[in-house]
């Protein structure tokens, strides 16, 4: 690294660890920025295994500032709840975080991580949608690592077979999926339907696409679901569980069962993330399926956005490191790895239009289109309060025999999710 390289990051990283957050009372780092050493980069387990060459990589370039990967469990919630045990007792264990994108407002609120740079990213070359989940109260609290937007896996041989094209709308989902699970003895769709996370993004999605947008405003203050369009995306669900081209089974399904059922030909259309796609393309069904875009009330839906964003723990005492790692695990190079080592979708909006990555990674085009065109989960300091509302609401809705109408638990979602939000 040149010496006024060196200069600037250690300047803004000064600046950086003397910035409060939202709110000016916060105990922010207990470091002053520009510490300098071995740091450790803390990531959900799932998906991580490729991380090690990368931090090689890192490693060898600075022997000085060796990175050491610390993975967490699977679950989203129990990564969160590991995180957050750590940085509530002030420990200077954790430097870099890979957050999910969810996890921004709650984390910058509380003070647990520092404010960044813009300026120090090239935040213009990466996916718009992808940077707006960096991004809490107008500054910047992470840099996005890795994106993530849900897609429709379906059977392609089959569709072939019958000469039809993938479903654009509900309609045709639902007639494809009632028709051809009874003809090809398969399950028709499914999702991830268990009361977790996954079932929130479920319904964001269904919500979107059925024309309803967000469910909080950006910042996080109001709550502006609209209740119909929310009871019109329960009542398609409800429809395909009462209908039974949802099968029953999939209201156990979180990513892995979902995926497992797809891969062994026990479905005909799964809704997933792309990650599921190199292990069904090594499957069973590998050279049988394809993948779309989700499908929607009138025309092509809406997934939500998923993936991680590396933040620096305020209470990190190895700062400047941390920040000139983020630099360069945000950067090209690694990002090309991140897609071609770890199959994991980048942040930058050229390797999508790259003939050779498009080449052996085909579902790149439809990946950036429904990244595009992606909605953030609610933005909320209490996501987790939040999330657990949403998946609570939804799981009731969605277990037999079916008997509270729709827009009843879309109306009573939003009045609880507002006097979460009021209650802050």
């Amino acid at each position: 690294m040149q010496r006024p390289a060196i200069i600037a990051l250690t300047l803004t990283a000064l600046l950086l660890a003397g910035c409060a957050g939202p709110g000016e009372e916060n105990d922010r780092a207990t470091g002053d920025g520009s510490g300098t050493g071995p740091i450790t980069l803390v990531v959900g387990r799932e998906g991580s295994a490729y991380l090690q060459s990368l931090l090689d990589r890192w490693n060898r370039e600075h022997p000085a500032e060796r990175a050491t990967l610390l993975t967490l469990p699977e679950a989203a919630d129990e990564q969160r709840a590991q995180m957050v045990a750590n940085l509530q007792a002030k420990s200077d264990r954790y430097d870099v975080l890979a957050l999910d994108v969810i996890l921004t407002a709650e984390f910058a609120d509380s003070g647990w991580i520092i404010p960044l740079e813009r300026s120090m990213f090239p935040l213009d070359r990466f996916l718009p949608p992808v940077v707006e989940t960096a991004l809490y109260k107008g500054r910047l609290w992470a840099v996005p690592y890795s994106s993530n937007a849900g897609l429709l896996y379906y059977r392609k041989d089959i569709l072939d077979k019958e000469h039809l094209r993938p479903p654009t709308t509900w309609a045709e989902l639902r007639e494809q999926a009632r028709k051809l699970s009874t003809r090809h003895d398969i399950g028709g769709y499914a999702g991830q339907f268990l009361a977790y996370e996954g079932l929130t993004v479920n319904f964001a999605e269904a919500l979107q696409s059925a024309g309803g947008k967000e469910i909080t405003d950006p910042d996080g203050t109001r709550v502006t679901m609209d209740v119909d369009k929310a009871g019109a995306a329960i009542g398609f669900l409800q429809q395909g569980l009462r209908e039974g081209w949802i099968p029953r089974e999939a209201l156990t399904y979180k990513e892995e069962e979902s995926r497992l059922a797809f891969q062994e030909g026990r479905l005909l259309f799964a809704r997933n993330w792309p990650h599921a796609y190199g292990s069904a393309a090594k499957s069973g069904v590998g050279g049988k399926f394809a993948v779309t875009g989700l499908p929607g009330r009138d025309g092509p839906g809406s997934s939500s956005l998923g993936g991680y964003n590396l933040a620096i723990s305020s209470y990190s005492k190895k700062q400047r490191s941390a920040l000139a790692f983020i630099r360069y695990f945000t950067g090209l190079e690694t990002q090309r790895r991140v897609l071609t080592e770890g199959s994991s979708p980048p942040v930058w909006a050229e390797l999508y239009d790259d003939p050779e990555l498009i080449r052996r990674f085909p579902y790149l085009p439809v990946l950036k289109k429904a990244i595009l065109t992606a909605q953030p989960r609610p933005v909320s300091a209490d996501y987790d309060q939040v999330s657990l509302t949403i998946a609570s609401a939804v799981s009731r809705a969605l277990t037999p025999p079916f008997e509270e109408h729709s827009g009843d638990i879309a109306a009573s979602m939003k009045t609880e999710l507002t006097e979460i939000i009021k209650a802050r």
